[in-house]
C-alpha cells in the first residue's frame, strides 16, 4: 500500500447500541439487563438482550414492553450519551489525537502517520478495539476509503479493499442510506421509502441512476445520497484538534458594569486570543464567550461563523453579547420595554473568558455548499459572500440581534416551523423538527407566510364557519378581503373558489373570549389560480399562507 493510499483510508469505530449502553451505565444496571431508549414514545435504541426477544427501533412503548415486560425504559438524553462517551474519546485520543466524533458512540479517524506507526490500519484497528475494551465498552471497526462506507463497514466489522467502496455498497439494501442519522438529512427516510416503492432496492441500483434525473425528480438531499452511493471522493475526517492553552481568561479589576468599559476589555481580549491563534497556526470558526459576575452569575453564548473570526469580528461579538446582557434587552422601542423580562446581571462583571470551540487551518474560508440542479443555476459564491459581508456590516452597526435568519423548527402551522436566530448564533430551533407533530400541515408548505383577516362566504353571502365537529356550516363559494385605502375608505375584494379542501381540526383555542373553541385549517383555490391556506380561530378566518 502506497503512502497516498494509506492517507486516503478512513477508520470508523462504532460502539453498538450506545444510547442504551449509556443509559444502563448511568442506572448501574447489570450487563445483560434489557434496556430501551425512547423518544416521542417510540424506541430509538435498545440493548442486544431486548433485541433478542423482538424489540426493534420504531416500536411503540406499549408494544415493546409487551414483548419484554422486565425491560427498563428510559428517555433519550443526548447530554448523557455525550458525557459518558467522553472517556472513550479520551482513551482513543491517547492513541490518535486527531479524530472526529460524528455522534456519541461513533467516531472516525484519518489514515495518517499513526497507522504507519502501528504498521497499518489493521494493526491500528486492533489497538483501538483493545483500548476501548479497557474502558469496559464493546466496539467494532470498519475500514474504507470514504467516511460513509467506513461507517457502514463498522457495523459489520468489515475492511473494504482500497478502491472497492462502490462495489461494497452496491449490494447493500437501500435502507442503509438512512441507517446512520449523523450522516443523513432527516428527510432521508422518506427518500429511502420512495425509492423502495419505485422498485430500487439496493444502493447499487440507485447509484446507476443518472445524476440529472436524481436532481430533477427528488429533493436536494437525494443528490448527496447519490454521491454517497457512488462512493465519490468527499471530505476526509477532520484531523485538526484544538491546540492547548488557546483559552483567554481576564479578571476585571475594578469590576465592569458599563458597556464602554466592557467593549474596551473585549478589544484587548480579542487581540490576545488571536495572537494565540496565530502562534498555533489556526483560525477560530466557533467561539464561546463567558462572563461571570461578583455573585457568581454566569452568562455564556457560543458564536458560530461561516468564515474564520478576525480580531475585529471577535471584539464585535463580545460587545454585542455584553451589551445585550448589561442592558437586559431593554433598548429600542420604549412601549415594548415593559414587556421584556429583565435579564440584567445581578452584580458587576469580574471575569471574562474566551474559549475557541472549533478551529481550522489558518486562512481557511468556509462557504456554504451550493448545488446546480438540472435546468437551474447555482448561487455565485462571490455574490453570496458579498451578501453575507453586508449582513455582518449591518449587524455591526445595529447590534447582534438586528440581523436574524430563519431555521427550520418543529410545529404544526407554517409560522410555527420557523425559528428566527441572530446571524452568527447557533442555529438551534425552538422545537425539534424531527419530532412527530400530529395535525401538522402536509407538504407542500406555503411559499409566502402572511396573517391577514379574510371572510369565507357561502352561495347566499353568509359567513361560513366551522362546527364543533370539524365541518363547514355551509359550502364555501367565495372569499372576501376588506382593505383600507389611503383616504381611509374601505374596499372589499372578492374571489370565487374553484376548489377547496378541509377543514382539518388542529387543536383547541383555550384563550378564546368565548371559551374553548376549535382551531381548523383549510385550503382554497381562487379563480385567479392562486391557492391560500386558511386558519379558523376564534370564530374568524385568517390567511396563513399563499401557494405560488
Amino acid at each position: 500500500m502506497t503512502r497516498q493510499e494509506l492517507t486516503r483510508r478512513t477508520l470508523a469505530l462504532w460502539c453498538p447500541d450506545w444510547p442504551a449502553m449509556a443509559a444502563a451505565a448511568e442506572a448501574d444496571l447489570p450487563p445483560l439487563h434489557p434496556v430501551a431508549v425512547l423518544s416521542a414514545n417510540r424506541v430509538v435504541a435498545c440493548s442486544s438482550t431486548a433485541r433478542a426477544v423482538g424489540v426493534r427501533r420504531g416500536m411503540r412503548k406499549r408494544q415493546a414492553q409487551a414483548l419484554c415486560p422486565e425491560m427498563t425504559v428510559v428517555a433519550a438524553d443526548e447530554v448523557r450519551d455525550g458525557r459518558l462517551f467522553d472517556p472513550v474519546v479520551a482513551a482513543v485520543a491517547d492513541v490518535i489525537p486527531t479524530l472526529e466524533v460524528l455522534r456519541p458512540g461513533l467516531l472516525v479517524i484519518p489514515g495518517d502517520r499513526a497507522a504507519r506507526y502501528f504498521g497499518g490500519m489493521e494493526a491500528l484497528a486492533e489497538e483501538l478495539v483493545d483500548v476501548v475494551s479497557a474502558c469496559g465498552i464493546e466496539s467494532q471497526v470498519g475500514i474504507a476509503d470514504e467516511i460513509f462506507t467506513a461507517v457502514l463497514a463498522a457495523r459489520r466489522g468489515h475492511q473494504v479493499e482500497p478502491g472497492g467502496d462502490r462495489a461494497y455498497l452496491a449490494g447493500r439494501p437501500i435502507a442503509d442510506l438512512a441507517l446512520e442519522p449523523s450522516m443523513s438529512d432527516p428527510s432521508r427516510v422518506e427518500l429511502v421509502d420512495l425509492l423502495r416503492r419505485l422498485g430500487i432496492g439496493t444502493i447499487g441500483a440507485f447509484a446507476e441512476m443518472d445524476i440529472a434525473d436524481v436532481a430533477t425528480r427528488f429533493a436536494r438531499d437525494a443528490v448527496l445520497a447519490h454521491r454517497l452511493a457512488n462512493a465519490l471522493p468527499g471530505r476526509v475526517p477532520s484531523g485538526r484538534h484544538l491546540p492547548a492553552e488557546l483559552d483567554v481568561d481576564h479578571t476585571c479589576d475594578p469590576p465592569v458594569d458599563r458597556i464602554d468599559a466592557a467593549a474596551f476589555i473585549g478589544r484587548t481580549l480579542a487581540e490576545k486570543l488571536h495572537q494565540r491563534l496565530r502562534d498555533a497556526a489556526v483560525a477560530c470558526t466557533r467561539l464561546t464567550i463567558e462572563a461571570t459576575t461578583e455573585r457568581g452569575q454566569q452568562h455564556s453564548r457560543t458564536w458560530n461563523c461561516a468564515q474564520p473570526l478576525t480580531p475585529e469580528t471577535t471584539a464585535d461579538r463580545i460587545r454585542w453579547q455584553l451589551e445585550g446582557w448589561l442592558t437586559g434587552g431593554r433598548r429600542g422601542n420604549s412601549r415594548a420595554r415593559g414587556q421584556v423580562k429583565d435579564t440584567r446581571p445581578d452584580s458587576p462583571i469580574v471575569r471574562l473568558r474566551l474559549e475557541p470551540v472549533e478551529v481550522v487551518e489558518a486562512g481557511a474560508l468556509h462557504y456554504q455548499l451550493t448545488e446546480t440542479l438540472a435546468g437551474g443555476s447555482a448561487v455565485d459564491p462571490d455574490v453570496e459572500e458579498r451578501a453575507r459581508r453586508s449582513l455582518v456590516r449591518i449587524q455591526g452597526l445595529l447590534g447582534g440581534d438586528a440581523v436574524r435568519i430563519p431555521v427550520l423548527s418543529g410545529g404544526r402551522g407554517p409560522a410555527e416551523r420557523i425559528t428566527m436566530v441572530s446571524l452568527g448564533d447557533e442555529r438551534t430551533p425552538r422545537r425539534d423538527p424531527s419530532a412527530p407533530w400530529p395535525g401538522h400541515l402536509p407538504q407542500p408548505t406555503p411559499t409566502v407566510l402572511v396573517e391577514t383577516a379574510i371572510s369565507v362566504l357561502d352561495a347566499l353571502g353568509q359567513p361560513v364557519r366551522v362546527t364543533d365537529r370539524g365541518a363547514f356550516t355551509a359550502e364555501p363559494v367565495t372569499v372576501r378581503l376588506s382593505e383600507t385605502t389611503g383616504g381611509g375608505k374601505g374596499r372589499k375584494t372578492s374571489w370565487g373558489l374553484c376548489w377547496w379542501a378541509g377543514p382539518w381540526p388542529v387543536g383547541m383555542d383555550r384563550a378564546s373570549a368565548a371559551g374553548t373553541e376549535l382551531i381548523a385549517r383549510a385550503q382554497v383555490l381562487l379563480d385567479d389560480s392562486r391557492a391560500l391556506l386558511l386558519c379558523y380561530r376564534g370564530g374568524e378566518w385568517i390567511v396563513e399562507g399563499v401557494y405560488e
